[in-house]
């Protein structure tokens, strides 16, 4: 059996808006992917709600993922692959699309000495909702996968763009619904069998 750690915000926790719940695991595309790709692979999500990429919000450091990184790769080895999405929470935060590009180099500078095959996903774009009132808002979570693209070359890692995959999301614009969470699994699976299989 194989091993991958999906690690990413709160769309790969699976946070449901405007409860404190969490869709359950065969709802969450996490659950959906580890069914289809069945008992030769194991997936491991590591999803936390508001985590960004290397800056946190002032007083809350545990919220990044350069912070969190280190254990998710203590206690779950040995892994085989790594699946990143984060950059979304960078955006809401303030970073310009440059910013939250270069602050994910920072981040995967850092992971590559683990010498795992990594596959770096741009997330799916925001859309107008209580937490993405402005345009400019979703303008920029579109100009964030081409900078990913250039990075994933830089640092010689695969990349797939889920900006383009139309994910319905929930009322705020940003976490994916039930229907999201299924499309955005099988969006991912064909690129995670061309990637790692």
């Amino acid at each position: 059996m194989k091993h991958v750690l999906c690690f990413g915000d709160s769309n790969t926790w699976g946070f449901i808006p405007g409860t404190c719940k969490r869709y359950d695991e065969h709802t969450r595309w996490t659950g959906i992917l580890q069914n289809e790709l069945g008992a030769d692979w194991r997936i491991h999500e590591n999803g936390q709600n508001g985590r960004t990429t290397v800056f946190p919000e002032p007083g809350k450091n545990f919220m990044t993922g350069l912070g969190a990184l280190p254990y998710a790769l203590d206690t779950l080895r040995p892994l085989d692959a790594i699946i990143i999405m984060l950059g979304t929470n960078d955006l809401l935060c303030g970073a310009s699309p440059a910013e939250a590009a270069e602050r994910m180099r920072i981040f995967i500078s850092d992971l590559l000495v683990c010498g795992l095959p990594l596959l770096l996903v741009a997330p799916p774009l925001m859309q107008s909702g209580t937490w993405v009132e402005s345009d400019a808002l979703i303008r920029s979570s579109g100009q964030l996968a081409p900078l990913y693209r250039d990075l994933a070359a830089l640092c010689g890692v695969s990349f797939c763009d889920a900006s383009v995959w139309d994910i319905p999301v929930v009322f705020d614009g940003v976490h994916f619904s039930e229907q999201g969470h299924r499309r955005f699994a099988e969006q991912l699976e064909p690129v995670f069998a061309q990637t790692f299989l």
